[in-house]
């Protein structure tokens, strides 16, 4: 998965980028707009992201896509940096994450975002509720991953979601 642009490319990421990838994303964490993670969920999650890079190899931005179920993921960690915002990084991020998405047979694409009108742009409408069935429901309550939990908007997940909106993409 590779989209060259005139600044920028976007392609799959590497063992290499995580230390790049946990530097664009502390100023989001630092302001409660990204969770925070230990460098292990980071290299554990690699397959999952996506990375805009410069012809000279900078990291501009990320993303990622995390599978939930079999029709259903979570569009995660998109960061740009901030010299680059507003120039389409994270648009073409999400525009290649979405095909992503496709490619894996997902049907859905959920985001927990304070960037609504950003994720508006791509398809993605609020949602209430848990918009799953209830033996879904059960087997996701299995996972020990707080995007899940915050899909399934559970109490112990609450400091993370506050201010956040909770969006749905159909694909």
């Amino acid at each position: 998965m590779e989209c060259v642009c005139a600044e920028f490319e976007v392609r799959e990421a590497v063992s290499g980028d995580v230390p790049a990838i946990r530097s664009l994303t502390e100023r989001y964490v630092a302001e409660g707009r990204l969770v925070v993670k230990p460098p292990v969920a980071y290299y554990e999650s690699l397959p999952d992201f996506l990375v805009a890079a410069t012809p000279g190899g900078e990291l501009i931005g990320c993303g990622a896509i995390h599978v939930m179920w079999r029709d259903l993921g979570e569009l995660r960690t998109v960061a740009t940096a901030p010299g680059w915002q507003g120039r389409g990084v994270g648009h073409q991020l999400v525009d290649a994450l979405i095909a992503r998405a496709r490619h894996l047979g997902l049907g859905r694409l959920f985001c927990l975002t304070f960037e609504v009108a950003f994720f508006s742009a791509h398809g993605f409408a609020p949602i209430e509720g848990i918009p799953v069935t209830p033996a879904v429901y059960e087997e996701l309550l299995r996972s020990h991953d707080d995007g899940v939990a915050e899909f399934l908007d559970l109490a112990r997940v609450k400091p993370n979601t506050l201010g956040n909106t909770r969006m749905l993409l159909q694909l």
